[in-house]
């Protein structure tokens, strides 16, 4: 992404220089007085940039921009910084790129963003982005802002289609039954409009007969039609794919008409086609490369070996001892819709023309799991990516105490499902079976997901029905790091001293080969009040290996208000201060204390 800074003073270019400090691949600076004034240079980032951020009043740029506005979604996103860089007021395209930048320009200035979109102000999904990440397309746009009003106003909004599609949270006013007889609020609504609005997914076009939309809509594919009488919005989602096949140098005219007539006459809307799919041998083929390139779509291929093993409805032997697969369109449309491990169905079989035949298969949507280390306490180590993976979840699962410090983050109409501690697995379960329903879901921890944390037990029962993202968090072992020096600047291990899951012995062995090894030693789970002799018998191992005056250091509720650091060493630790809150980090042969911190030295020389 290009941004233009546009400043017309001199504290205005600073903090342009200091924007393009930052972003150096991402910023140019168009400052006033080099061959034009500020309507000149203002107008020119507007016409090469793909966001602008503007060092002027919002009055002066609004006036100059007046004029240039065209359609919010392809107009560059518009951020204007005051003077004194106390804000950072997302001006234009709030939706499409302008609140974010307004947030990463306030990160790098020290200013206070300004989001002024409603659906934002609410903490509610902007139906902008509702489904957005998912490749859906709306088809009307300009319903989007008359079914928008009626969710921010808690109006009933239907909700058709969404089954199995990992959407983000709406609030409880928009749902399958808003509207219907005996819902809540339906009978205020009826008075004010015509009908209940509408959010309707739909890959059928909206003149499919009624026996495509009655078949359609019981494999979870509404007609548009079913979104009632009120302004409906509808969503192409990107759920059909096209294989094609073809004699050496079929016209695109003949492909481009083949998949225009399959589509309509199956009732299926061409904006929800994802992507075509041919045999690798007609990768390069002008008439197939053309038809995809004209409608917008990749082309993706497979090897005749890949096609020939799936099972097709009118395979021909022609076909094979031509290309070596006896299905090239219907093999490639269901394999393409299966490859990111979704089920598919053929929804319109083999079609022949003089040239080119082709086929349509319908892919079935996954549920989305996101696994997020929301880190060791403090919101300011909560990473940007586990936030916005939070606000994007429709369900969220975790330990009680862990979501008590994100639920401000959550958006209106998330689930949340929260259990004690000690049912670790049951979480596990419960996320992974929303997912599986096809929700967007959430299952959060503390510190890393991935360290001592739920990634482990969602993912040994997790399989390819859903998609699955690990999301990064700071782990309670580099929060207390942080805080005494740097001890893990060289090789060192991690070790949990919990026999609930792992026998002692074990643990031990592994204590004695890190001891061993002479690595710089974490212990995660080191004393709890049942638990106590683990500890003391750790340490022994460790110092049996180590000089008496190794640095020990450990942090309880690294982070947080209720914070302590200790360094002491091998010799002196006492394991009655810790507990089950505190993270133990043992030194290896060669740590030491430097100036009252914690060291583990790198162990090599450094070279000029």
């Amino acid at each position: 992404m290009i941004i233009g800074a546009v400043a017309a003073t001199t504290a205005g270019r600073v903090a342009a220089a200091d924007l393009r400090a930052a972003w150096p691949d991402e910023v140019r600076v168009f400052a006033t007085g080099q061959g034009g004034g500020t309507r000149a240079a203002l107008t020119e980032a507007w016409r090469t940039c793909d966001a602008v951020v503007c060092f002027l009043a919002v009055g002066a740029t609004v006036r100059i921009l007046a004029p240039l506005l065209g359609d919010k979604s392809a107009d560059p996103a518009v951020v204007c910084v005051d003077e004194a860089r106390r804000h950072a007021v997302a001006l234009l395209g709030g939706h499409h790129g302008a609140n974010e930048l307004a947030e990463r320009v306030a990160m790098v200035l020290g200013c206070t963003p300004v989001i002024t979109t409603a659906a934002d102000a609410a903490g509610q999904t902007p139906l902008d982005e509702f489904g957005a990440d998912l490749g859906f397309v709306a088809d009307n746009p300009e319903a989007r802002a008359a079914v928008g009003a009626a969710v921010l106003n808690g109006e009933p909004v239907r909700l058709v289609g969404a089954e199995g599609w990992p959407l983000p949270p709406l609030p409880p006013n928009v749902s399958p039954s808003a509207g219907s007889a005996g819902s809540a609020g339906s009978a205020g609504s009826a008075g004010r409009r015509s009908g209940v609005p509408a959010i309707v997914i739909s890959d059928l076009a909206a003149s499919a007969t009624a026996a495509t939309a009655v078949t359609s809509s019981t494999s979870g594919t509404p007609s548009p039609r079913q979104g009632g009488d009120g302004p409906a919005l509808v969503l192409r989602p990107p759920s059909l794919v096209v294989g094609v096949g073809s004699a050496r140098g079929v016209p695109a005219e003949e492909v481009e008409t083949l998949i225009e007539t399959a589509l309509a006459d199956a009732g299926l809307h061409p904006r929800s086609v994802r992507c075509l799919a041919t045999v690798d041998r007609k990768a390069t083929e002008p008439g197939i490369v053309a038809a995809a390139a004209r409608r917008g779509r990749p082309l993706v291929t497979f090897h005749a070996a890949e096609l020939a093993a799936v099972a097709v409805p009118n395979p021909s032997e022609i076909v094979r001892a031509e290309v070596g697969t006896p299905s090239v369109a219907e093999a490639a449309a269901l394999l393409a819709a299966r490859s990111s491990g979704r089920s598919a169905e053929l929804v319109v079989a083999k079609r022949v023309s003089a040239h080119a035949t082709v086929a349509v298969a319908r892919l079935r949507p996954r549920g989305r799991l996101s696994i997020i280390g929301l880190g060791p306490g403090a919101r300011d180590l909560l990473t940007p990516r586990a936030v916005t993976a939070l606000r994007r979840a429709a369900v969220v699962v975790g330990l009680d105490q862990y979501l008590d410090q994100v639920r401000d983050l959550l958006r209106p109409g998330a689930r949340v499902i929260q259990s004690g501690i000690g049912h670790e697995e049951e979480r596990a379960r419960a996320a992974v079976s929303a997912a599986v329903a096809g929700r967007a879901v959430a299952l959060v921890g503390s510190g890393d997901a991935g360290v001592y944390a739920l990634a482990g037990p969602a993912l040994e029962i997790a399989d390819a029905d859903i998609e699955v993202a690990v999301v990064p968090g700071v782990t309670a072992a580099l929060a207390a790091a942080g805080l005494l020096g740097a001890p893990l600047a060289h090789d060192h291990v991690y070790i949990s001293l919990s026999d609930l899951h792992t026998p002692w012995e074990i643990i031990e062995s592994r204590i004695r080969a890190a001891a061993e090894g002479d690595f710089t030693v974490c212990l995660y789970n080191p004393r709890s009040r049942a638990r106590g002799r683990q500890l003391p018998k750790a340490l022994a191992v460790l110092a049996a290996h180590r000089p008496p005056d190794t640095p020990v250091g450990y942090v309880r509720n690294a982070s947080r208000p209720d914070e302590t650091t200790t360094l002491t060493t091998i010799r002196d630790v006492d394991p009655d201060q810790i507990d089950m809150y505190t993270v133990v980090i043992v030194g290896s042969g060669r740590s030491r204390t430097v100036a009252g911190r914690f060291v583990t030295p790198r162990g090599y020389p450094w070279t000029s």
